[in-house]
């Protein structure tokens, strides 16, 4: 018998060191976060594993599962426990050490292994942990299997049994890194700004970027679990303004930032501006579609309007459905569609044939970016970056909403603004020309501007993105419109950034 989690345990007790501690609130949409310490502990992660053994079982799935850790300072011990509660459950363990994310989707494919359990918190700041977890390669899971997840680990549902074992994959990185690099080399010499934020990322995206042809400038690239600079995230304005210094200070072509597990890739272009990684998927697939006519993308909610509205996409045939934020939902969606590749506004790409093979890597973003401005002789990342038509975007911004009550906030959004369509009612001047409620509620008016408010799938937060093809102002106007409704639910705090 293993007994039922609690929700609270104080740390520095008998209880906390005998007892498991799993918070409800850390099972979200597509992943598992926490507080370690304060929301989980270490027999809490053993429940985890137990419960994701079950599930496993449950769904009829051999009971393997790749893992592996972040460099972070206690995911070592937590990818430990976790193992013992998989073995207990009777899953044969495939542990291939220190890695990026996509290391372990890789790992999948490469060892024939159909699950994964990779610890991370992902670009979440120090104090956080967590599991991104799959059954079905590439997909990993989604709310369905969260929810059932968390019932049995919460209800201590556990099928424990003999039979587990551990395997330890020696050196498994050089078989990612040779994987990746087994591509023609650049004909074009760029030199590239490699930032990795002191996190996972530094111990492989150089020499990849290296054996693709590139010349290499590292940025915080040695691994510190400290994080000293600042967190490694390609959407904070932090880290993309040193890349900026960095990308000015030594005339290089572009600069490339990873986040905290290497399944993300930020861009700075050579003048030092950063572009939001929806633009750059907007570039990417002006790239791709003219080599594979009819080509179909996914975007999430967060993304440009510019994937429906460009007259380069549109004129190469390519077609774009807007889905679900979230990497679990937006690589579901790819796989569905058999898209050739879907572009996250967090910088979350999935490549399918020939690129990848469906899962988010930040390193294969990065040669994607490189290949494109190796098959574009005498253009910068700017004038690419310049070509397309001009739009006034603000970064994703995320004001504070505690993750009991973010949803129901939401519910009340996009209820107050189906209620202004049906009224034909005005936002920022203008009357709604579309709604799209499949995350959140996203608000187009008349003159294409629009604004998004959703719910943080990993932190307790919510999130808003405004933009328009029209001004900077326009653009102003439908943050304050979009904010303006927030103001009336007192619960929702301040904002990390504004524009």
């Amino acid at each position: 018998m293993f007994p039922k989690p609690k929700p609270v345990l104080v740390p520095n007790t008998y209880a906390f060191e005998s007892e498991p501690m799993v918070k409800a609130t850390g099972f979200r949409e597509y992943d598992a976060r926490w507080l370690f310490g304060k929301e989980i502990n270490l027999m809490g992660v053993q429940a985890l594993g137990m419960g994701l053994g079950a599930l496993i079982a449950e769904l009829g799935v051999k009971q393997e599962v790749v893992t592996g850790h972040d460099f972070r300072g206690y995911s070592a011990s937590i990818k430990y426990a976790l193992i013992s509660g998989l073995q207990a459950a009777g899953c044969k363990v495939h542990d291939i050490g220190l890695c990026m994310t996509p290391m372990a989707y890789f790992a999948q494919f490469d060892i024939d292994v159909p699950c994964v359990a990779m610890v991370t918190a992902s670009h979440n700041d120090n104090g956080w942990t967590g599991v991104k977890m799959g059954a079905n390669r590439p997909l990993t899971f989604g709310p369905d299997e969260m929810t059932r997840l968390k019932e049995i680990v919460l209800n201590a549902d556990f099928q424990n049994k003999v039979g587990g074992s551990y395997q330890f994959h020696e050196n498994f990185p050089a078989r990612y890194i040779a994987d990746l690099t087994k591509r023609p080399k650049l004909k074009r010499k760029l030199k590239v700004v490699v930032a990795c934020g002191n996190g996972t990322a530094g111990a492989f995206a150089p020499q990849v970027m290296e054996a693709i042809g590139c010349e290499v400038v590292p940025l915080d690239t040695e691994l510190d679990y400290t994080f000293p600079k600042y967190n490694p995230n390609p959407e904070d304005m932090e880290m993309l303004h040193a890349i900026r210094d960095a990308v000015l200070a030594h005339k290089a072509d572009v600069g490339l930032g990873f986040d905290g597990d290497g399944d993300r890739c930020g861009v700075v272009d050579n003048t030092g501006e950063e572009i939001f990684a929806d633009k750059v998927g907007v570039m990417l697939a002006r790239d791709m579609s003219a080599i594979h006519k009819n080509a179909q993308f996914v975007v999430d909610v967060k993304s440009t309007g510019l994937f429906a509205t460009d007259p380069v996409l549109q004129k190469q045939g390519a077609r774009t459905t807007y889905w679900k934020t979230g990497h679990s939902y937006m690589k579901r969606r790819t796989n569905e569609l058999g898209a050739l590749a879907g572009f996250e506004k967090s910088g979350h790409f999935f490549f399918n044939k020939p690129l990848g093979r469906g899962y988010d890597d930040g390193l294969i973003s990065a040669i994607a970016v490189c290949e494109m401005l190796d098959r574009a002789p005498g253009k910068s990342m700017a004038d690419l970056k310049n070509a397309l038509p001009k739009t006034w975007s603000s970064p994703t911004m995320s004001p504070h909403c505690a993750d009991e009550t973010k949803y129901g906030i939401v519910d009340s959004v996009v209820k107050h603004f189906e209620a202004l369509q049906k009224e034909g009612a005005k936002v920022a001047g203008q009357k709604i020309r579309d709604l799209v409620t499949v995350n959140g509620v996203r608000v187009t008016v008349e003159d294409g501007s629009w604004g998004l408010v959703r719910a943080s799938s990993n932190k307790p937060e919510l999130v808003v993105v405004v933009e328009s093809p029209s001004s900077e102002q326009r653009m102003r106007d439908m943050f304050e419109a979009m904010d303006s409704v927030l103001r009336t639910h007192p619960e929702v705090g301040e904002y990390n950034q504004k524009i």
